[in-house]
């Protein structure tokens, strides 16, 4: 069996994920175990920068807010702003603090620089705004969509007007009360008001689409674009917030649900435009179902590469990414009969596995599931290794 792993394994490089893949998949996915390693987001780099330079691909997506990240994409396309300014606004999560990202805006700028608009590299953050403690206010995506399209058509086509939107709305921090996360009678999002504006958020997207030959036209298909991620992301968090002031048993597999299917949609959107290069963690973009314990009950929800995958077909590529040590978290030598154990025993610091080769290798001696003291660190899942194309693996993750 040793041999038979150690013939899945190649170096972690462009060509060898590209063999793994049926041509050039439209999106290709690169997942991630654990947030915020350095060197997981530095590999995250060296690959991208590989798959750009030799395959053409010409967008690349990460976990982070959708609409924050619009300026990183001015930066990077045109030197709107500043360096420091987008690693600070143009990220959420925290994300923005990462050295590597501020590598990766940095080196996407340098690689534009010079080059005609439709050779640019392109930049998108493809959660919505969201955090684990809450969700953001749909002012801004509402408001931007409105304002879009009443400077382009005919004022009695609006359902509202700007002052009605601004008067449902009311107080940002009703909307991004934290406690409404664990409280929902907290939450603004079943009130009178909120139900009011999810039918005039509807009403906004559907004049958009109604009027998408006129709207290219008049504006830009870039304009336009973003008119539809912003009317993505009001309904998104108008849904999202609907779903928080829920009191029943499926209330946190619904708000899951919900976000993942952000994603999903976003994703689609960039897709449709080019090649995309997806960064995020592997439980947003594994094609198998997504499970997880909260308060003791088990939750279930389709993550965006599942549903990503179901639109795409062969079109979708992912490659998961499996850690052996993370000692600097307690995370230290996996048990032999694991998947990461077995990988473990390479030779290689790090490898690309073909994950199919592998779980047919595995297909007698089914591995046991790794379980990790440390919370933020998510072990592969035996079960589902033909779910990807391949799996990255690690050996050791040095802190820092």
């Amino acid at each position: 069996m040793a041999t038979d792993i150690r013939n899945t394994a190649h170096a972690v490089e462009a060509a060898a994920a590209m063999k793994l893949v049926p041509g050039r998949p439209r999106l290709l996915a690169l997942g991630e175990p654990t947030h915020g390693e350095g060197t997981l987001l530095d590999l995250r780099n060296e690959l991208f920068r590989q798959l750009v330079e030799q395959e053409g691909y010409q967008r690349i997506a990460v976990e982070s807010d959708c609409v924050m990240g619009l300026a990183v994409d001015d930066y990077v396309t045109s030197g709107t702003g500043t360096l420091d300014e987008v690693m600070e606004h143009g990220f959420s999560h925290g994300w923005g603090a990462f050295a590597a990202n501020r590598e990766l805006v940095r080196w996407m700028r340098a690689h534009n620089e010079g080059r005609p608009a439709s050779e640019q590299l392109r930049f998108a953050g493809f959660d919505g705004p969201l955090e684990i403690t809450g969700a953001a206010s749909p002012r801004q995506a509402l408001t931007a969509l409105h304002g879009y399209l009443a400077a382009r058509v005919e004022a009695d086509l609006l359902p509202c007007t700007a002052r009605t939107l601004d008067r449902l709305l009311g107080a940002d921090d009703r909307w991004t009360d934290s406690a409404a996360m664990m409280d929902p009678s907290r939450s603004v999002g079943r009130s009178a008001g909120a139900g009011e504006l999810r039918l005039l958020a509807d009403d906004l997207v559907a004049l958009l689409d109604a009027q998408t030959p006129h709207l290219v036209a008049a504006s830009s298909q870039e304009d336009w674009e973003r008119a539809r991620l912003y009317g993505r992301t009001a309904i998104g968090l108008l849904r999202y917030h609907y779903w928080m002031a829920d009191t029943s048993p499926g209330r946190m597999a619904r708000l899951l649900g919900v976000r993942d299917s952000m994603m999903a949609a976003n994703l689609l959107a960039l897709a449709e435009r080019g090649p995309l290069l997806v960064n995020a963690h592997n439980g947003h973009l594994q094609r198998s179902k997504s499970t997880m314990r909260m308060g003791g009950l088990p939750v279930e929800w389709w993550s965006a590469g599942a549903i990503v995958s179901a639109h795409l077909g062969e079109e979708y590529a992912f490659l998961a990414t499996a850690l052996g040590t993370i000692r600097h978290q307690g995370v230290d030598a996996p048990p032999p009969d694991t998947v990461e154990g077995l990988l473990y025993a390479l030779p290689e610091q790090r490898c690309l596995v073909d994950a199919r080769r592998l779980a047919a290798a595995l297909a007698d001696a089914t591995p046991a599931p790794r379980v990790s003291p440390w919370f933020g660190y998510s072990p592969l899942d035996p079960a589902h290794l033909a779910d990807s194309e391949g799996i990255v693996f690690v050996k050791d993750l040095a802190q820092g």
